[in-house]
């Protein structure tokens, strides 16, 4: 059953499947592996603990359900590994895996809400990188 609070239809079960579909690929991602795995670590454990982490952020983010309490900007901002060109990819990953597992209508939702998060990640870690030059959100 769908959360009345929800921002759009997706249950709880729904975020957590895109979670182990969405990670299972960024684990084998070229790029993108080895920068997370550097965070996470490498057994599966680590990883499942990181994909339960990420699904109750989607969770309180989506469902407004408060099971994350956590500052996900300060976590990348300390990551100076982290790049602003890192999430073209993990977006075009998140809206293929979004797309094929969830309804259209909330695909759409889902990947609208993750482009506005990635825009604010990218606009504070390009100030990182920068150090307050103008932004490069490429």
């Amino acid at each position: 059953m769908t959360n009345p609070l929800a921002r759009f239809p997706v249950t709880a079960d729904q975020i957590d499947w895109v979670m182990e579909v969405f990670y299972a690929r960024i684990r084998v991602h070229p790029e993108l592996g080895p920068v997370f795995a550097a965070h996470i670590g490498e057994t599966d454990a680590e990883w499942a603990d990181h994909i339960d982490k990420i699904g109750r952020f989607w969770r309180n983010a989506i469902l407004r359900d408060p099971v994350y309490s956590g500052n996900p900007m300060m976590v990348h901002m300390a990551a100076r590994d982290v790049k602003v060109p890192h999430f073209g990819p993990w977006l075009e990953m998140f809206e293929q895996v979004v797309r094929r597992e969830l309804p259209e209508a909330s695909a759409d939702a889902w990947i609208e809400l993750a482009h506005r998060i990635a825009r604010g990640f990218k606009m504070q870690l390009s100030e990182r990188d920068n150090l307050g030059g103008v932004p490069m959100l490429g």
